[in-house]
């Protein structure tokens, strides 16, 4: 069970944080990997780490916020590996800001990044490789913020629960192709793009309170090794259209209903 033998998955975002985990996760479960990223000499390191594992790699440039860059890369892949299996669309971004500092050029980067690319990458990925096979997983990394609202994370808690309800639009239009589309999605993990927030203790007991297992997510820990892996195997044959949260329980409810004990 859980075996990505013979598998080939594609990742968006791939030189840190998230995507390099994601990168590791499948290729130690036996996929081949095609790795991308808007500087392709940032996958350098962790294109050594895949191949280290046996496991094929090729790494390709792509900015999910050109509609060019999507088919130049899907187009590149083509000439590269005869299927994709998995898709993994895990590029994104993030502006924190109080909602009224928020400017029009920050709403138009997250959005079209986290959304916007999410949708083209998915649609030219299932049109030349997925389709024509009659078999695909597409996995659409969303957050916690796909189903609670945090102030300060506006155009990004935008941006992922539009991606919720992507999957589930993806998932009814493309089932019928032996396709699932479905959703992962994230609590709170200290990533590179997050990292300055868990340098403030006071915020990190503030904010592990609130999680019912009483700690952060951990990305090289393991977190989130299974679920992905669940998702991007036959064992998940018959989820699709479904949000997947790993967040330590966060999402049941943030506000203690009884005082503290004395």
């Amino acid at each position: 069970m859980f075996s990505l033998q013979n598998q080939t998955a594609f990742i968006s975002g791939a030189s840190r944080g998230l995507g390099e985990q994601f990168a590791l996760t499948l290729a130690k479960a036996g996929a081949d990997l095609i790795l991308t990223s808007r500087d392709v000499y940032a996958l350098t390191k962790i294109k050594k780490q895949v191949e280290d594992l046996g496991r094929r790699c090729e790494t390709i440039a792509l900015d999910v916020r050109s509609h060019e860059s999507i088919v130049a890369a899907v187009a590149e892949a083509k000439k590269r590996v005869e299927k994709i299996d998995i898709l993994v669309n895990n590029a994104g971004c993030n502006v924190r800001k109080p909602a009224l500092d928020v400017t029009w050029d920050d709403w138009n980067l997250v959005l079209d990044t986290n959304l916007r690319g999410t949708f083209f990458l998915a649609q030219e990925i299932a049109r030349h490789f997925m389709i024509p096979a009659g078999y695909g997983r597409i996995i659409n990394i969303g957050s916690v913020t796909s189903v609670s609202g945090y102030a300060g994370l506006g155009p990004y808690g935008a941006s992922r629960g539009g991606t919720k309800q992507l999957t589930m639009s993806l998932a009814d239009d493309w089932g019928k192709h032996g396709i699932t589309v479905n959703c992962l999605a994230p609590g709170w993990f200290k990533t590179a793009q997050n990292a300055v927030m868990y340098e403030d203790a006071e915020w990190v007991e503030y904010l592990s309170d609130r999680i019912p297992l009483k700690r952060p997510g951990n990305v090289t820990g393991g977190d989130l090794d299974g679920p992905l892996l669940f998702l991007a195997t036959e064992e998940s044959r018959y989820m699709t259209g479904q949000i997947m949260l790993i967040d330590g329980g966060i999402s049941t409810g943030s506000t203690r209903a009884t005082p503290n004990k004395k």
